[in-house]
């Protein structure tokens, strides 16, 4: 991992973007020495003045200024969906490396467009964070290529959570807009399960759930998915609110915090106070940096574990694993055993070491253009294999994670 190697330059990224995703990648940005924030833009006058202030680093109100500047190397996405395939068309034309958020876009077309775009003008292309970057799951994926537990058979993974109920833009209620939990959280459990099956995804049948004519778009989603090499997996999802399955992880929530079960029902509580999708908007920006209801990430390393995305089981022909926050669940045929994950002093770390490598070491990253665009891809299918009634021939004919 490149937070072991001891580096000599730090990367001075741009951030393009100060909503809810920078939110969430904020605490990795203060604490990881190898990256150093040089700028921004930001449509939100509030977001740039806390941007400037907190990093003494310019911010601006458009992308091409903050592309145009010099002292930045590469640039983070952020920016919502449908503007990810501009963004990084402005950004590699200004030679800067590309690490922009998941979905990669929301078109095959977009995808291919971002991957000329970055090769030709000869600068690095990185998709993420998805959880598929989560140590858990990398650690996972290293104990299935030992061939200690054989060939990977049957992939169980499933996540309920508030997703839906929390406060949103209006295109983010939008499927045709890339709103919806196809979009935004199928793309984590499908990077996942394609990261430990190991082989070329070509099937896959899906059911999607839109049942709340106040949120008119999928709030969740069941799916089976087949490779090449004989494994499949089960992917469920469910964002209505009721059921957490991180009642399963041990009450650790998917950005490695504890939390609170006595606090069931807080987001549909937080969003009964809005009355217009405008003051919906409003409560949302309020919450993300620079809003009257941010608060500044503090260091409590103490109380943090691994980020996860549900419960997961990984059947193999000698054994089943199962990640969790802080370790590797191993029932083997006569031992059932416990391989503990060192805390990490880094949230979101992982993501760094793909960025960071790739930049000053030529390493190629597992989550590059090709991996991503091949996520879409069946995500895509997913929704057209729920209105259509029917399986869906996959045409992904980039990189397997072979083992």
């Amino acid at each position: 991992m490149a937070n072991a190697v001891e580096f000599t330059a730090r990367l001075r990224l741009g951030v393009v973007g100060l909503g809810r995703a920078f939110t969430l990648m904020l605490p990795t940005f203060l604490a990881d020495r190898r990256v150093q924030l040089v700028g921004a833009c930001d449509p939100r006058e509030q977001a740039r003045r806390q941007f400037e202030q907190d990093f003494d680093a310019p911010a601006y109100e458009a992308i091409e200024d903050l592309a145009a500047d010099s002292n930045v190397d590469a640039l983070y996405i952020a920016s919502p969906h449908q503007f990810h395939a501009e963004h990084t068309r402005i950004a590699s034309a200004h030679r800067k490396h590309v690490l922009v958020e998941k979905p990669m876009a929301l078109s095959l077309a977009e995808c291919d467009q971002m991957i000329a775009d970055c090769a030709n003008a000869g600068v690095r292309l990185i998709v993420g964070h998805c959880h598929s970057f989560d140590t858990p799951y990398l650690r996972t994926r290293e104990l299935i290529a030992s061939g200690k537990f054989g060939a990977v058979k049957m992939i169980q993974a499933l996540n309920y959570t508030d997703y839906l109920l929390r406060p949103r833009r209006p295109e983010e209620l939008s499927t045709a807009e890339g709103g919806g939990a196809v979009f935004s959280q199928a793309a984590h459990q499908v990077d996942v399960v394609r990261l430990l099956a190991g082989g070329r995804a070509t099937r896959i049948r899906a059911a999607v759930g839109n049942w709340n004519p106040d949120r008119p778009t999928e709030g969740a989603y069941t799916a089976t998915l087949w490779f090449d090499n004989g494994a499949f997996a089960s992917i469920t999802y469910s964002g209505y609110g009721h059921f957490d399955s991180d009642e399963w992880i041990g009450w650790v929530g998917e950005m490695g915090k504890p939390k609170n079960p006595e606090a069931y029902g807080g987001a549909r509580l937080l969003l009964q106070q809005v009355q217009t999708a405008a003051e919906e908007a409003r409560l949302k920006a309020d919450g993300t940096y620079g809003g009257a209801r941010y608060v500044t990430p503090t260091s409590d390393d103490d109380t943090r574990v691994f980020q996860h995305f549900g419960p997961i089981i990984v059947s193999c022909e000698g054994g089943d694993l199962r990640p969790m926050a802080d370790a590797i669940m191993v029932y083997g045929p006569q031992i059932r055993d416990r391989l503990a994950l060192e805390r990490p002093t880094v949230p979101r770390s992982e993501v760094i070491d793909e960025l960071y490598l790739a930049q000053f070491y030529g390493v190629t990253p597992l989550h590059d253009g090709e991996w991503a665009r091949d996520t879409l891809e069946i995500c895509l299918a997913m929704l057209r294999s729920s209105e259509e009634q029917r399986d869906i021939t996959l045409r992904v004919n980039t990189k397997a994670t072979t083992f």
